[in-house]
């Protein structure tokens, strides 16, 4: 069972709601409506670099592919896979901290003939220019490919001229068609202004961040310094670690969350981030391809716009 306390999508936490939703009476947290899926595509956005569309909706692997052989999981991870794809989004994050995920992926793209069609997305941890490659030439070997579409620098350090020439390595394997992008992470707030400094600088083509109802502070300035520097924005962590199903644990979704089209708690709390031009995608962690459907309706229909916004903050921080 993925850890309630790590896993971003927190499996039990999903399965209380959705029972309390029932007891309720109410709109089931996770209902989705397959009409609705089929007839409307996931909205996509533009990488700033280069204009390539990229759906809002995609699936992160920290912990929950971390599944090693057991093939039970393996099979509901490759069923989120076909879920993703045949819903309309293609994105997919992993890197190799996150255990055996690197690989799982990399075994399942290879059993579905599908690395074509995803879009995919690893990291390289901030080290010396012999021990970077060799991680990224592990990283190639475990999800059995070629070529890779981003590459980012894992949770960028304070060195600058030690990101810059970490940045110039990443940028001499674009440069050979091993990566397509070229992106720097973090998943704390208090590094917030060096990743600004480092879009400024040196104007990668993408930023990973922690953004979600539970933790805004990249909307001071990061996700303007993004979007005046031509960056696109990935975003982890968009349900706190599970903070925000905590949260509403046992409440009904407010009537007015169909005012922008959402009718779970999770739609509720991603359209809150895809509110903000400025995300490119958000990548959920997700273990349970009903939790992926689930997502994918988060990129349909209406977003609430900036009062709504601020009438979902005024909810959220009123519950404590």
């Amino acid at each position: 069972m993925t850890h309630p306390l790590l896993s971003d999508h927190r499996s039990f936490s999903r399965r209380e709601m959705l029972a309390m939703s029932a007891a309720l009476g109410a709109v089931q947290a996770f209902e989705v409506s397959p009409a609705f899926a089929a007839a409307t595509p996931v909205l996509s956005r533009p990488i700033p670099r280069t204009g390539e569309r990229l759906p809002v909706i995609g699936v992160g692997t920290a912990i929950v592919f971390d599944i090693g052989g057991d093939a039970a999981k393996r099979a509901e991870r490759r069923a989120v896979i076909q879920t993703m794809l045949e819903g309309g989004a293609k994105l997919i994050d992993t890197a190799p901290s996150y255990g055996t995920a690197e690989a799982v992926v990399g075994d399942l793209l290879a059993d579905t003939k599908t690395r074509d069609k995803v879009f995919l997305a690893t990291k390289v941890r901030p080290a010396g220019r012999d021990a970077t490659i060799a991680e990224m030439q592990q990283s190639l070997r475990r999800l059995r490919t070629d070529k890779v579409d981003l590459i980012q620098l894992h949770n960028v350090g304070t060195g600058a001229s030690d990101t810059a020439a970490q940045i110039a390595l990443l940028r001499e394997w674009k440069d050979q068609g091993v990566f397509r992008y070229v992106g720097i992470t973090h998943s704390v707030a208090n590094t917030n202004e060096r990743m600004i400094e480092t879009m400024q600088r040196e104007k990668v083509d993408f930023v990973q961040i922690n953004y979600s109802m539970a933790e805004r502070s990249v909307e001071q300035r990061l996700l303007a310094g993004a979007a005046q520097t031509g960056t696109a924005v990935l975003v982890n962590l968009p349900f706190g670690r599970g903070k925000l199903f905590s949260a509403v644990r046992g409440r009904q979704l407010p009537a007015w969350a169909a005012e922008f089209d959402a009718t779970s708690w999770a739609q509720f709390f991603l359209k809150y981030i895809l509110a903000q031009d400025a995300v490119t995608a958000v990548i959920p962690g997700t273990d349970k391809p009903e939790y992926m459907l689930d997502n994918l309706n988060a990129g349909r229909g209406r977003l609430p716009d900036a009062a709504m916004r601020r009438k979902m903050v005024e909810f959220f921080d009123s519950l404590g």
